[in-house]
């Protein structure tokens, strides 16, 4: 698995006289058409297959479904039942839970799978690692829970509900404007944010590490030998950086649950 890193390090200008040169975020810019702010990014078209490996597998689990289920079909529903129960349920309640299952269940599988690139060949690239893609999933998070609010208590009465009720009336004016600020720009923010910031991070160390074990076999004997521990590490990031995707992505799915859990809610 590792090894499939190589072409990346192996582009890396690693080398600047005697100077071993990290990674930069240059790694994560890879056009496939064009140049600059319009081109065509492998990322963009891996998350495009994406949607289509998701769809296909979906429709093939789901075409013989039974009351005794298959060994697929029982994989499959434990993984759904992962994002209804413990995301859905547990975050917005079994009165309007059912309602987000789709678009939490959706976010899940496709934030997983596209963080997964990260690890998984041919791609060993995650989709979020480019902050658009993590900003385009915030978005659609930040519409759904503020529509959500707005549609249940009106214009002001969404504003209203973000002072917690039982606070003295001189604070309230203090209140205000760091929960406007809170619900419009620190949440979709640091949401973005987290997403992206730890798959950049994980992406960068992983590529570190091999781009140095390949640096040291160009050089002496001694330098040599510090390639096995290097490719080692890389190795061992490698499956902690796949834990990581995967928490990230029920982090995020999760904290989605709650910002419409919040938008639902009778009291704030």
């Amino acid at each position: 698995m590792i090894l499939a890193y190589a072409p990346q390090a192996a582009s890396l200008p690693m080398v600047s006289g005697d100077e071993f040169v990290p990674p930069g975020p240059e790694i994560f810019y890879l056009p496939l058409i064009g140049e600059g702010e319009w081109a065509i990014t492998e990322q963009m078209v891996w998350g495009g297959v994406s949607v289509v490996i998701i769809c296909t597998a979906l429709l093939m689990l789901t075409r013989n479904l039974s009351i005794v289920p298959s060994k697929s079909q029982f994989l499959l529903e434990g993984f759904y039942n992962f994002t209804r129960n413990g995301i859905a349920r547990d975050m917005i309640g079994s009165k309007d839970f059912l309602r987000f299952v789709p678009l939490l269940f959706s976010l899940f599988t496709l934030i997983l799978l596209n963080n997964w690139y990260g690890v998984l060949p041919p791609v060993m690239n995650p989709t979020y690692g480019r902050i658009g893609f993590a900003i385009a999933a915030t978005v659609v998070v930040y519409v759904v829970y503020h529509w959500i609010g707005f549609k249940r208590y009106g214009f002001t009465g969404y504003f209203g509900h973000m002072i917690p009720e039982g606070l003295p009336g001189f604070i309230k004016p203090v209140i205000f404007p760091l929960e406007l600020i809170t619900y419009f720009i620190t949440r979709p923010l640091t949401l973005a944010l987290r997403l992206f910031g730890n798959m950049f991070a994980g992406h960068i160390l992983i590529v570190l590490f091999v781009s140095a074990g390949a640096y040291f076999l160009t050089q002496d004997v001694v330098f040599k030998l510090l390639a096995v521990p290097t490719f080692l590490m890389a190795a061992i990031m490698w499956l902690f950086e796949a834990l990581i995707q995967a928490l990230q992505a029920y982090v995020f799915t999760l904290l989605s649950a709650s910002y419409i859990a919040g938008a639902l809610a009778e009291e704030h």
